[in-house]
């Protein structure tokens, strides 16, 4: 498995620019999704991608996949992602590349299906055929950002130029993502996880107020004590407040333990 971080000089070609011309006029549009996939493939031959956000301290979700020349499975690596894996995925970081992160730089991850641990590369690669990928990440206040392209068993390994091409677009690639999350529907990025999110926790414990569930949901989010005050027009230590009477019901003490409530197999989010 390789990690590097994005060169300062990245993103200049042509022909790349080109590429994503048609990208950008269809931000925030359903046409985005195939798109995508489509755009890179002159340099970046890939079967399926994925958009995601992951980490142990957010709830996992996938924003955006799709898959070009091979049934779409993308929906059921996810499910079979989220049933552990995701639990102890380092494939995206690592101790050395944390530094990078923080600094808001990208990183770049190549990786083989025999470089994933285990049970990852038995539920997820091997169980849909998938032999290869590439991704650019990005940390968050709620997680990782990961864009990521797959090459399937099918194809051929991607070379070292197509690498080197995958390097160039990343930065491109990386903004042009972000932004369309952030510009698409609320019940496709947001709304719905929250939802199934409030569900699980009213089925833990149908005893919490619905302030009570209001902040927990807007933890599960991401959100800070001061964001989550400010969407509700409450003080913060109102906020705090409510937090731990809830935590109180559910019988947790950190927020961690409020993801790992949500995460449990039989309340996966997707």
């Amino acid at each position: 498995m390789r990690k590097w971080t994005c060169s300062d000089s990245a993103g200049g070609a042509p022909r790349h620019a080109q590429l994503l011309a048609g990208l950008i006029q269809q931000l925030g549009q359903p046409r985005f999704r195939s798109l995508l996939l489509e755009s890179v493939q002159p340099l970046v031959p890939a079967a399926s991608f994925s958009v995601y956000r992951t980490g142990h301290h957010c709830v996992p979700q996938l924003y955006l996949s799709g898959s070009l020349g091979v049934p779409d499975t993308t929906q059921d690596c996810w499910r079979a992602y989220l049933s552990g894996p995701h639990l102890h995925d380092r494939t995206l970081i690592n101790e050395t590349a944390e530094d990078c992160l923080e600094e808001a730089k990208s990183l770049l991850c190549h990786l083989t299906a025999r470089e994933v641990p285990t049970e990852h590369r038995t539920r997820v690669y091997e169980a849909h055929g998938v032999a290869e990928r590439v991704s650019v990440v990005q940390a968050r206040e709620d997680g990782l950002f990961a864009v990521n392209f797959y090459r399937h068993q099918h194809q051929r390994p991607f070379s070292d130029a197509q690498l080197a091409d995958f390097e160039t677009l990343a930065p491109a690639l990386m903004a042009l993502a972000c932004k369309h999350v952030d510009l698409a529907s609320p019940s496709a990025s947001t709304e719905e996880p929250t939802a199934l999110a409030a569900q699980r926790l009213r089925a833990l414990r149908p005893a919490l107020t619905p302030r009570e569930l209001d902040v927990c949901v807007r933890m599960l989010r991401g959100m800070t004590y001061d964001g989550i005050a400010s969407d509700l027009g409450l003080s913060v230590p109102s906020v705090k407040t409510y937090r731990n009477r809830a935590f109180d019901r559910l019988g947790i003490h950190f927020r961690n333990e409020l993801y790992a409530l949500v995460l449990r197999p039989h309340g996966t989010l997707q």
